[in-house]
């Protein structure tokens, strides 16, 4: 039996399947989770505000456009209810919806995207966790793109569409992460080129 797509799930749900909304949540509770713990970086708080996303998803079904990527819609909520905890606790978070500033321009993403992603080679344990440390010494928003970028694999539109921010400026971002990430990395020892790419000057 082919497995029913997010989409499909959602709008079961919206029409008033416990069992589908069920599903969506088995099939998004470890994305939901691993993206909200790379922004706040508290693992028992990302719990209770990855419990907050799925309610929040639940009350919102009725608006949700099957039409539209679920995954994205779902990760937008998680983002909202992530950076609002930050706001809540006093924490300043940088605007992702902004136009870019002081003369940058949103640079053109490689051709082969496996050349930009920072986590391509890091299989090895030591490397896994200088990355791990090197990742939490980023501003929330940064860790985000990357994660979205690079774990979830979503696109730069998809992105755009999740955090509320102009595509050159989540462009911008993503190359400002990477090359804080590789600023990160040097200083915990291992090569920028280690990360699957080199930094770009």
């Amino acid at each position: 039996m082919r497995e029913r797509s997010d989409e499909t799930l959602a709008e079961e749900a919206r029409n008033g399947s416990q069992e589908a909304f069920r599903e969506l949540v088995e099939r998004f509770e470890r994305p939901v989770f691993g993206l909200i713990v790379r922004i706040v970086r508290r693992a028992e708080e990302a719990e209770d505000l990855a419990q907050e996303t799925f309610l929040k998803a639940h009350r919102a079904l009725a608006r949700f456009d099957p039409s539209r990527k679920f995954s994205s819609w779902l990760f937008k909520i998680a983002h909202n209810t992530a950076l609002d905890a930050l706001r809540r606790a006093g924490e300043t978070t940088l605007s992702l919806d902004a136009p870019p500033r002081d003369g940058d321009e949103a640079p053109e993403p490689p051709a082969d995207p496996s050349a930009e992603d920072p986590f391509a080679r890091a299989a090895g344990r030591d490397l896994g966790r200088a990355l791990e440390a090197a990742i939490h010494r980023l501003r929330p928003e940064y860790r985000e793109v990357l994660l979205l970028r690079f774990v979830e694999e979503l696109s730069y539109e998809e992105i755009a569409e999740v955090t509320s921010a102009p595509l050159g400026t989540v462009k911008i971002h993503i190359y400002r992460a990477r090359r804080d990430l590789a600023r990160a990395m040097s200083e915990l020892g291992w090569d920028p080129a280690e990360l699957g790419g080199r930094e770009r000057r």
